[in-house]
């Protein structure tokens, strides 16, 4: 059986995997990836990317309906849903093809299969349940991810009861979804599925939808997407799902329980690490609640074992993922970099209004002792959101009000999660809100809310 050598091996080619084996093959190492899927993991495949396509569509197909607005007749529209799912498909497929391109580029060696560990320095390589190669490494890094969360009261047939990687591939568009969680993803899911006509509800067990959110911006979304006629269940338990050609959800909200029914169910429940298969217990690497354990720079309690991205838990974002994996090369190449401070890590929801958000909501500033300044800016009140059509949202910043330092910063409306990464700068430079009301923003943009929201804190705003 042949046996390679490398520096190191990781196994997952998703946002973490493979940026980190770039960074790894730059700083001079040779590298191995093991990804039994296309390159780019579920973010560039099933998630991240394909669903951004798929709201760009209902976004275009919105603003088409209100065309009239705009002066501009259309006739009749007409939806091709499976041209639309396809759109998505391709963009995907262009984009784990680039991925192989940087791989050659930085000749990183990518190999097909499902990567076990049977011991430290060692990863076993199988193909149809067999091992058919085994490499050694002085490094392995596990970087496989995370899939949708299940329980045995949701039973998933992937054909009724579907999880987001069905709901971005189906057949045709169907007349009615109950979606189970009120996450980004299914959120976004939420949008998109109304846009084109379903009918939409959406059930979340906290009070609030997007409940990591700032709870002010949770309810101003909430009540855009009730417009939009998406029905909305916050404080409501799911009981049981049964699934069949309606499916049947049993809910208790405040007022009691009752059932729905719809032609299909999306869970959208939270994920959990892949971890299963791998000989991880057999090591004894430590794992917590399907999450594998580590420090700030990604070792295990196994020397030579890292972990890095949505399997090493929370926050289970793609740019988490793949500043993890830098900052883990880095410091096996022997670097001494920084880790990651997780208070200046950017959130996105890509609904419209889009949510942008970083560092503290309001409610866990004031649980944290900070006494507070917070400055608003209404897009109502700004000439380029009029413009262009977008006034619904505002730009809410949280200052500390001994020192002015950006504690947190939250944003809904049009291009939020464009505009966040002004903020995220901000904070990351522990900027204070005189820094921001001094820096002049370009008029008009959509950013100038920022100045502006920051000049309301201390009560000198100009437009509101």
């Amino acid at each position: 059986m042949p046996n390679r050598q490398f520096d190191i091996v990781i196994i997952g080619g998703g946002p973490g995997g493979y940026v980190a084996a770039i960074r790894a093959a730059q700083l001079g190492l040779s590298v191995a990836v093991v990804e039994r899927d296309k390159l780019g993991g579920v973010c560039l495949n099933w998630g991240c990317i394909p669903t951004k396509a798929l709201l760009r569509n209902a976004e275009i197909f919105t603003h088409f309906k209100h065309a009239d607005e705009w002066g501009i007749s259309c006739g009749e529209l007409k939806v091709d849903f499976p041209k639309i799912i396809k759109r998505s498909r391709d963009v995907a497929l262009r984009n784990s093809k680039g991925v192989e391109y940087l791989f050659k580029k930085n000749k990183i060696e990518h190999i097909a299969g499902f990567g076990s560990i049977p011991a430290p320095g060692r990863v076993d390589i199988q193909r149809d349940g067999k091992t058919v190669e085994t490499l050694t490494a002085r490094h392995i890094i596990i970087a496989t991810g995370a899939r949708p969360r299940t329980f045995p009261s949701i039973p998933i047939d992937r054909k009724s009861v579907i999880t987001s990687t069905e709901a971005m591939n189906l057949p045709s568009l169907p007349a009615s979804m109950i979606i189970i969680g009120a996450g980004a993803i299914g959120v976004e899911f939420a949008y998109f599925y109304n846009a084109f006509g379903t009918k939409v509800t959406l059930l979340e067990m906290m009070p609030n939808i997007l409940p990591v959110e700032d709870r002010e911006i949770a309810r101003l979304l909430e009540s855009s997407l009730r417009k939009s006629g998406i029905e909305i269940l916050t404080g409501t338990k799911v009981d049981s799902v049964t699934p069949g050609k309606e499916v049947s959800v049993a809910i208790t909200t405040g007022e009691g329980a009752r059932k729905l029914s719809a032609a299909v169910a999306l869970v959208a429940v939270g994920v959990q690490g892949n971890v299963e298969q791998m000989g991880l217990e057999k090591l004894g690497v430590k794992i917590e609640k399907s999450w594998i354990t580590v420090d700030d720079f990604g070792r295990t309690n196994i020397p030579g074992i890292y972990a890095i991205g949505d399997v090493a838990g929370p926050p289970w974002l793609a740019h988490v993922a793949s500043r993890e994996g830098v900052v883990c090369v880095e410091t096996i190449a022997g670097g001494k970099p920084a880790p990651i401070d997780y208070e200046t890590i950017p959130g996105c929801t890509y609904c419209q209004p889009q949510v942008g958000s970083i560092g503290l909501t309001e409610e866990r500033a004031l649980a944290e002792g900070h006494q507070l300044k917070i400055g608003r800016f209404p897009f109502t009140a700004s000439g380029k959101a009029r413009a262009i059509g977008e006034t619904d949202g505002l730009v809410k910043l949280i200052f500390d009000a001994k020192y002015g330092e950006l504690l947190g910063a939250h944003i809904l409306g049009a291009e939020a999660t464009e505009m966040i990464a002004e903020l995220a700068v901000a904070k990351s430079l522990e900027t204070t809100a005189a820094s921001l009301f001094s820096t002049i923003h370009a008029h008009p943009t959509l950013s100038e809310a920022v100045m502006e929201a920051a000049e309301n804190a201390y009560g000198h705003s100009i437009h509101i």
